[in-house]
């Protein structure tokens, strides 16, 4: 199973680029995994549009095949246990590629949202999205090294 990870813009903050290129490190010691960054759409007040934005088009399309999980405010929340229970599962059913998208300040269009497989929520603290990114993959990681039996999540 691929894993990719998309998320808008770059991560600023150098300690935390430098956690995620440790964490992005760790998982793809697991299999086949990618962070793609798509650079940010203008500032429109998406979140609150219904409409799918260009941009929005565009990223649908390069996930066509995939299992789509949108990091969102209004997702569900699960235990670190859960998550990776839900995620060998995916393994398990023959999921090709999942998917893990992280919006930009402004959210996801309504039509947007919609078009996920799963929302997902990290926390219902707000969380920037350089420390959003950094969050999920810490998850990620954790997630296999429960699935794999590992002493990481003590």
């Amino acid at each position: 199973m691929r894993i990719r990870v998309l998320w808008e813009g770059k991560t600023k903050d150098p300690h935390l680029r430098a956690l995620i290129d440790d964490y992005a490190a760790r998982i793809a010691k697991f299999g086949d995994f990618a962070i793609q960054e798509i650079p940010e759409a203008k500032k429109r007040g998406r979140k609150t549009s219904r409409k799918l934005s260009a941009a929005e088009a565009r990223m649908l399309e390069k996930l066509r095949n995939s299992t789509k999980v949108f990091l969102d405010p209004e997702g569900g929340e699960w235990t670190s246990q859960e998550f990776a229970l839900w995620l060998g599962q995916q393994g398990v059913r023959g999921t090709r590629e999942l998917a893990f998208v992280v919006g930009g300040p402004d959210g996801f269009s309504s039509a947007f949202r919609a078009e996920a497989d799963l929302l997902l929520s990290l926390s219902r603290m707000t969380l920037t999205h350089d420390w959003a990114r950094a969050l999920l993959l810490e998850q990620i990681y954790r997630g296999f090294t429960v699935l794999r039996g590992f002493p990481y999540v003590r």
